[in-house]
């Protein structure tokens, strides 16, 4: 149990005081940017029940993410910027949470509410990284950053796919956003039924790529959009929206909708919809212009008065949610813990008192380590400072077309300083690796997958390239919590597949959409040997043809320790092992 502090703030008595604790729902779709809805614009877009929310929610005008999935996760869970908190990669053991950051589900959790999670995560595969390790009572996800990425259920690609339930595999029939949206009405329905206040988070993975989904909703789109990719895009968002209605409209048949904090933001800018409306931003998805990282977010909760149209445009972010969302639930924060981002409250309300003129800094690092000033921006109400070099007025400039850094030295020179002073913040555990642990009791078989392989390339991130046989090695990066004796299994395939390493694996059945990522054929391996490198470790076994696995057993004490896994393909070419398994003997 964390130890918790009340926040005493003198602005609390502007936030309604009722009985009974607030809900929380938090959607958050994956890959839709700000232009990606009808009522910021887009006139080819349908999202009827997304603007129906806007018209009756406070707006965040100015709200801002990381460019890419997993950090925007990690800053929004802690309330910490995404460097500080540890996921500023989506793969190479780089998307981890870092156990010194809190989350959203820890906070409620132990103020008395019930948490779930449904769809994305992002943040660990492994203990101690999965959600249900992180404050989630109940949790229905996907594997990795994606529906068909490597350490997703072999074979998922958005129809009819097997999800972990509370860590155990599950099959479910329907499309992902529907499956995800129909459990998170599953544990309202029955956290209602205990009379208990719940945070029901929904992520989903639409409408990131793959693109899938069913005809009626992207074959409408195919004339009006510039290809098929866009038009399945859009189309995702479209079903998305359905879900979203029909979840509104359960919390009022439930009759719990009135005291039920709603807020609906995506996780990063436009990957697909640039070409199509972008609101007149510069950048998509990864870029450090403002395209890449100015989201939606709307806010509506009945019973404090939130329910009519009005838009904030104070410069506000990710990190702020987590302290919003404890002051007006009027939970206890987690004592001694520092939020990066502040509570919000006092622009939700209408507050006449002053705001402060406030510094937010986001990047985009996707790379091993972190690099100085790479793809940032240094944003202030006014200025964009990008990369150290670039500044942009917002208030004359918001396409951030015309650089005027020449213009304005003593500008740059003062947001060069606040970047200084938060980069030396942040860096501090930068060394610290986000280990795995094994011989843990909690996660007495631990499945490794090379999406995490630590290495200066891009791992084989999804199931296409293990069905292709990318090459490449890398190390996995563990914590041995108690030192003994342990089983470490080299697979080519999955455990869950139960497949020779010399093994073709068939393509799998097409779905809706583009081409899915299950239908590449897979490539069996010939291999001579397989060796395992663990700290001093170093160990070979002839591989028998036939094959799942090759199984050493190994004495490790207990620390950190990085794990190499390799196959030899012949005159010692050696390949990572995709997979491996851990266990504790």
């Amino acid at each position: 149990m964390r130890k918790y502090l009340t926040i005493l703030l003198a602005l609390n008595f502007l936030i309604p005081a009722f009985a009974g604790k607030p809900n929380v729902v938090l959607v958050i779709t994956d890959d839709q940017g700000y232009g990606d809805l009808a009522c910021h614009g887009n006139e080819i877009i349908n999202t009827p029940a997304m603007d129906g929310l806007y018209k009756e929610s406070v707006r965040l005008t100015d709200y801002h993410v990381t460019p890419t999935c997993a950090p925007t996760r990690g800053a929004l869970m802690s309330g910490h910027y995404t460097n500080r908190a540890g996921p500023w990669h989506t793969i190479m053991g780089r998307s981890f949470l870092r156990p010194e950051s809190t989350t959203l589900g820890e906070v409620f959790g132990d103020n008395g509410y019930r948490t779930g999670m449904f769809g994305k995560w992002h943040l660990g595969d492994n203990y101690p990284y999965r959600p249900q390790d992180r404050g989630f009572q109940e949790v229905v996800n996907h594997g990795g950053g994606g529906v068909g990425q490597t350490p997703d259920y072999w074979d998922n690609s958005y129809f009819d796919d097997t999800y972990w339930h509370n860590g155990v595999p599950e099959k479910y029939e329907g499309y992902c956003s529907d499956v995800f949206f129909q459990e998170a009405k599953r544990f309202i329905g029955e956290s209602i039924a205990k009379d208990e206040p719940f945070l029901a988070y929904i992520c989903t993975n639409a409408p990131h790529g793959p693109f899938h989904v069913e005809d009626k909703y992207w074959k409408p789109y195919v004339d009006k959009v510039n290809n098929e990719r866009e038009a399945i895009f859009y189309g995702m968002i479209e079903n998305v929206d359905d879900n979203l209605a029909d979840l509104r409209t359960f919390l009022e048949k439930k009759g719990v909708a009135e005291n039920t904090i709603f807020i609906f933001t995506t996780d990063n800018g436009t990957a697909t919809g640039e070409n199509v409306f972008n609101k007149g931003m510069r950048g998509k998805k990864g870029s450090e212009y403002d395209g890449g990282h100015r989201v939606p977010f709307f806010l509506h909760w009945p019973k404090a008065g939130l329910t009519k149209p009005r838009d904030i445009d104070q410069l506000t972010a990710h990190i702020d949610v987590l302290p919003t969302l404890i002051e007006l639930c009027g939970i206890n924060a987690p004592l001694d813990y520092s939020f990066d981002g502040r509570s919000l409250a006092p622009l939700l309300f209408e507050n006449k008192a002053p705001w402060p003129n406030r510094v937010i800094i986001t990047d985009s690092q996707r790379v091993k380590d972190p690099i100085k000033w790479r793809k940032s921006a240094t944003m202030t109400d006014r200025w964009r400072l990008i990369n150290g070099e670039e500044l942009y007025d917002m208030e004359s400039d918001p396409g951030q077309l015309k650089d005027v850094a020449s213009q304005y030295p003593e500008v740059v020179q003062r947001l060069r300083k606040e970047y200084d002073a938060w980069w030396e913040s942040v860096s501090v555990l930068f060394d610290k690796e986000t280990r795995i642990a094994i011989g843990n009791k909690k996660a007495p078989s631990v499945h490794l997958t090379a999406h995490d392989w630590i290495n200066d390339t891009n791992p084989p991130w999804h199931q296409s390239s293990i069905r292709k046989g990318q090459k490449g090695t890398g190390f996995w990066a563990l914590n041995v919590e108690k030192a003994g004796k342990y089983r470490v299994a080299l697979r080519r395939w999955p455990e869950h597949l139960n497949r020779a390493i010399d093994a073709d694996v068939a393509p799998g059945k097409p779905v809706p959409g583009l081409v899915a990522y299950r239908e590449t054929p897979g490539v069996g391996f010939s291999v001579k040997t397989a060796l395992l490198k663990m700290g001093d470790i170093d160990l070979k076994k002839p591989v028998k043809k036939g094959a799942e696995e090759v199984v050493f057993e190994v004495n490790l004490p207990a620390g950190d320790i990085d794990m190499y896994g390799y196959f030899d393909t012949g005159n010692n070419k050696l390949i990572g092992s995709y997979y491996a398994v851990v266990k504790k003997l």
